[in-house]
């Protein structure tokens, strides 16, 4: 019998799975926009002022929406401020690591964040052995390995091992507040969770402008048109938008689950990068994108053993 609570849970799935398709497909055309802005902009700078921006779009919502619960315990504001510096290295070293590597490659790499959000939680949360999930982690790896080893070329940038192992960094970051959120999400709602820690992450990034900035030096006038659209993309869409809405999905399906979504971030990124920044996909790129889909597929599929 189909109860009222079954037609709930369906649509609300439905929704968790809306939510996170949208958010891997604005994330990848988020990493060509940043590869744009930091021809502009200082990584810190577009970290800080993707975080100003998008604060302002999520403060007016959650105040409207979701100011019944605004006390939080000492143990929660902790969880928040360890969360705020996952989003901090997610954020900063994919900014850096686009130094080095085109957006396209970046782009193969982010595919792998679901094996590594597995491989940490076997090993934090003990939620799936390891022994089930090793396979395919490995092959992702090796997939990480064939994009970022290649030799150094026009669209895989000056130093594609070293742009590559930051976002590798960067994914463990993202995978560690993904693992992080989900507890904390038992009690304060989505859009708790993203303002607070992406406030956080502003606070702790501030100083860094002393030591790397672009825009402060050389003023405003400085900035191409181009430059102030991809950073508008990166805040609107990427940041505001995307943040929330796999902060829901990731609340509605769980953790595990929505990091599957992350497979299509490869394919946007390519297409992105190749239509808007003329990068070419070399056959590298194609057996990287094979190994990790083919090792994120073994992962997902040894989870529901």
């Amino acid at each position: 019998m189909i109860t009222d609570n079954h037609i709930k849970t369906h649509h609300g799935h439905k929704a968790a799975y809306a939510a996170l398709l949208s958010a891997a497909m604005v994330w990848g055309g988020s990493i060509v926009a940043q590869k744009i802005a930091l021809g502009a902009f200082s990584a810190v700078e577009v970290s800080v002022f993707r975080g100003l921006g998008a604060l302002v779009i999520l403060l007016p919502m959650w105040w409207w929406q979701d100011t019944t619960n605004i006390s939080w315990s000492a143990r929660e504001i902790g969880v928040l401020s360890m969360l705020g510096i996952g989003v901090l290295g997610n954020h900063l070293l994919v900014l850096y690591g686009l130094h080095y590597i085109g957006a396209g490659a970046a782009g193969i790499i982010m595919g792998a964040s679901p094996a590594i959000t597995a491989f940490l939680s076997s090993l934090l949360l003990k939620e799936i052995p390891f022994k089930q999930v090793w396979v395919g982690c490995l092959l992702s790896f090796g997939g990480v390995a064939c994009v970022s080893g290649m030799k150094p070329g026009s669209s895989m940038g000056d130093n594609p091992l070293l742009g590559g192992t930051l976002i590798v960094f960067a994914l463990i970051s993202w995978a560690l507040y993904t693992i992080g959120s989900r507890r904390v999400m038992e009690r304060l709602s989505p859009l708790t969770v993203n303002w607070t820690t992406l406030f956080i992450s502003i606070i702790l990034q501030l100083p860094l402008l002393w030591t790397d900035h672009k825009v402060l030096t050389a003023g405003l006038a400085s900035i191409p048109v181009s430059g102030w659209i991809a950073l508008a993309y990166v805040i609107i869409f990427a940041t505001a938008i995307g943040q929330q809405a796999w902060l829901y999905g990731v609340s509605g399906i769980g953790a595990s689950r929505a990091g599957m979504f992350v497979n299509l971030i490869p394919v946007s990124a390519l297409f992105f990068s190749a239509i808007i920044l003329a990068e070419s996909i070399e056959v590298w790129d194609i057996i990287g994108i094979g190994l990790i889909l083919l090792g994120v597929w073994l992962v997902n599929k040894s989870s529901l053993v």
